[in-house]
């Protein structure tokens, strides 16, 4: 017979401790196995003890259970570390320092609640990293006690956190708060992972004696959530600091986050940076308003990219105030989202202005609405404005709009001013002068394709908005084909027959050697192939397609677009009225020996008619042109066209008016009193003691009147007073004007 087996078989993997507690004996049945149990396995205690003896499984749990199967750890290495004396006494030293300057500072900052200032962070940590070294000069035992002094980083990023707020507000330039924001981020984190690998590798000195470099790479596996678990923490108080990190970390860490976020947020909304490098690279000027509208930024961009040389540049919008819907809408369109840039921000702070790249601008404009009820208090904010724009980048061209006139002396530093109030009194006095003066100036500033109108039925609207298309154009005399044949010819001869041969305006001309623009010089100024000529125009010269008959080309009469005034394009009739032929002084023809006869002018060429205007010399004859004297009295002229019975009794004199109303407003020559008039006879409605006239009928006055209604008498009224006031203008011409004042 085959010996018994002496050993007992191992349990089957079925075998568990919930089946000893259930009393399962169903592994009995198995022919494979045979267990003989030494006890009764059918009270509770019984399956117990077999559990935690035959299941090999469980032999850690006893470990743990038992104290005296653990490892012997050494506390003491905790509480106790081997300090030397020179090491000590740094520490002291330094100790001692801190805590006087804390108690100073605390004293300093007390605001009646003590408790306050106790309970904080920064006091606590002072108070754990200096008091127990003051107490180990009195106790010299204690030398060697385990003090915290990795605490300390949590007071440097403090301090840290302090020097940068400061330095942001003292150099504003360089500074952001996205960028302290990041650094204190970064510094949190830096400073939780260096106090829990401190810590950590302390604490471990009882127990598996961790090194520095596995308490900081389990640090780090820790905080970045990965978990390789092959280093651990074997003792509780280092798994319990480690608790504790990671709690601090979860409140901590989110709040700065949640910041950084909210920062990011309001960075983006506010439009974020000017790119430096394209800013040194790319062309772009700075428009600075305190209120973007949508028919302010329209006027702006469309008059501004007008001009085929601003094709490139970039448009960068600083404003206070976020975009309204309609701005957000017309910025998203492609033709502006490539070309403009909207930021938010202030001009008076130089941070704003550091975004912008305003050093590196070609130009900044400053405009205010033209809707602003305060117009005085807009313009002391264009003021500011403009100042803190000069003091930043005093290099940067700027052009400043200014509602009231007597605002332009504060801003007088800017290369460019123009003033709204100003402007408007200039055209209306104009207006009275010569009617719709105003509605071609404008229309001439303002750039149109001239097709407003052309679906109307009514035929003085289509021909309005086609001739709304007019602007003034500049081109060098040697470099045109509209003007270059008139080389050596006089202004007039010039103006007239390049209307009509090309239908264009010549308006004035700028000398190559003079800066100012001559309007109109008349048949004395000679044109020269370096003069500049400026003519209005559908396009310019360049855009347009010239066409010669087949005439022109053998050399023969050459035959104009028209062949008299009857057929002239419409809109050159309009854009030329009181250009051509204005300085004419002669109207009968040139003599035929002079060389300069110019051929009749006739309709259809049949020669049946008679031209409306008289032909015009090459070269002006000065026994022809009257002397222009600006001092003389004109209308004495037109004394000998008159009745000595219409001469007025009011005598006048020619000179500048005595008082300016502004600084900055420029001297004109005009018709003024022989004495000044007093005070109370400039009331129309009330008598005085020098006259008893109580309206206007009682003044008798034979020119029409001029009534101006305004809500005050502000200052821009001198600019409407002085065109009609002018030494060119007749006496016999100059009306009477009246204020109508809401407040007087």
């Amino acid at each position: 017979m085959e010996p018994a087996e002496s050993e007992v078989p191992p349990l089957p993997p079925r075998f568990r401790f919930r089946d000893l507690l259930l009393g399962d004996q169903s592994f009995q049945n198995d022919d494979k196995v045979q267990v003989e149990f030494y006890v009764n396995e059918n009270t509770f205690k019984e399956r117990l003890k077999l559990f935690f003896i035959k299941n090999q499984r469980s032999s850690k749990f006893i470990t743990y259970l038992n104290p005296n199967l653990t490892e012997q750890q050494q506390w003491e290495l905790i509480f106790w570390v081997d300090r030397k004396i020179p090491v000590w006494a740094i520490q002291v030293i330094v100790a001692i320092i801190s805590f006087l300057e804390t108690m100073l500072l605390m004293y300093l900052s007390y605001k009646g609640n003590i408790w306050e200032q106790i309970f904080q962070v920064s006091f606590l940590l002072e108070m754990i990293n200096t008091v127990p070294f003051i107490i180990t000069i009195f106790w010299p035992s204690l030398k060697n006690i385990f003090i915290p002094v990795f605490l300390n980083c949590w007071l440097a990023k403090c301090a840290l956190e302090n020097m940068i707020n400061d330095v942001h507000r003292a150099i504003q330039r360089t500074n952001s708060a996205m960028f302290n924001q990041v650094l204190i981020l970064i510094c949190t984190l830096l400073c939780l992972v260096f106090t829990g690998t401190c810590g950590i590798q302390h604490l471990e000195r009882a127990g598996k004696n961790l090194s520095l470099f596995n308490s900081f790479y389990f640090c780090i596996v820790t905080f970045s959530t990965v978990g390789f678990g092959d280093v651990t923490p074997r003792i509780w108080p280092s798994q319990l600091l480690v608790v504790i990190m990671i709690c601090v970390a979860l409140v901590v860490l989110p709040l700065q986050f949640e910041e950084l976020i909210y920062l990011w947020m309001e960075r983006q909304k506010s439009g974020g940076n000017y790119s430096r490098h394209r800013a040194q690279t790319e062309k772009h000027v700075v428009l600075c308003v305190s209120a973007l509208k949508i028919d302010l930024l329209m006027d702006f961009l469309n008059e501004f990219y007008a001009h085929p040389r601003l094709q490139d540049y970039y448009v960068v919008i600083l404003c206070p105030s976020d975009m309204d819907l309609q701005v957000r809408r017309v910025l998203q369109i492609p033709l502006w989202s490539q070309r403009v840039i909207y930021l938010q921000g202030s001009v008076l702070k130089d941070q704003d202005l550091l975004r912008a790249k305003m050093d590196d601008a070609e130009a900044c404009f400053i405009l205010s609405s033209r809707n602003e009820v305060d117009r005085t208090a807009a313009d002391h904010q264009t003021i500011l404005r403009a100042w803190a724009v000069k003091d930043f980048a005093p290099n940067c061209p700027l052009y400043v709009q200014i509602l009231k006139p007597e605002n332009k002396f504060h801003v007088k530093f800017a290369d460019h001013v123009v003033c709204e109030e100003e402007f408007k009194y200039a055209m209306l006095a104009l207006n009275c002068v010569c009617p719709a003066t105003s509605t071609l100036i404008t229309l001439l500033v303002h750039t149109s394709r001239g097709r407003e109108g052309q679906q109307s039925p009514e035929q003085w609207q289509r021909m309005y908005g086609c001739c709304s298309g007019n602007e003034v154009y500049h081109i060098r005399l040697c470099d045109s084909k509209f003007f270059g044949e008139y080389n050596g010819k006089c202004f007039t001869y010039a103006s007239f027959h390049a209307h009509k041969k090309y239908g264009v305006c010549l308006i004035g001309i700028k000398q190559e050697d003079n800066k100012s623009i001559l309007l109109n010089p008349g048949p004395r100024h000679i044109m020269a192939a370096t003069d500049t000529c400026y003519y209005i125009n559908i396009t310019k010269e360049e855009n347009s397609a010239l066409s010669f008959n087949q005439e022109e080309k053998k050399g023969k009469a050459a035959v104009g677009i028209y062949d008299g005034p009857g057929q002239l394009p419409v809109h050159s009739i309009i854009a030329s009225m009181g250009t051509v032929a204005m300085d004419l002084q002669n109207t009968s023809p040139p003599n035929a020996t002079g060389g300069n006869r110019i051929p009749s002018t006739t309709v259809n060429g049949t020669g049946g008619r008679r031209p409306s205007i008289a032909p015009v010399q090459e070269i002006a004859d000065s026994s022809c042109i009257l002397p222009c004297d600006l001092l003389s009295d004109q209308s004495e002229d037109d004394s000998v066209f008159s009745d000595e019975k219409d001469q007025s009794s009011t005598e006048y004199v020619k000179g500048y008016p005595p008082n300016s109303p502004y600084i900055g407003s420029s001297p004109t020559l005009c018709h003024l009193l022989v004495q000044r008039a007093p005070f109370c006879c400039l009331r129309l409605d009330q008598g005085c003691r020098h006259n008893s006239f109580e309206d206007a009928k009682a003044y008798g006055f034979k020119n029409k009147l001029i009534i101006v209604s305004a809500e005050t008498a502000g200052n821009g009224l001198y600019n409407f007073i002085v065109p009609l006031r002018a030494y060119y203008r007749p006496r016999k011409e100059l009306n009477p004007i009246v204020l109508l004042l809401d407040n007087p």
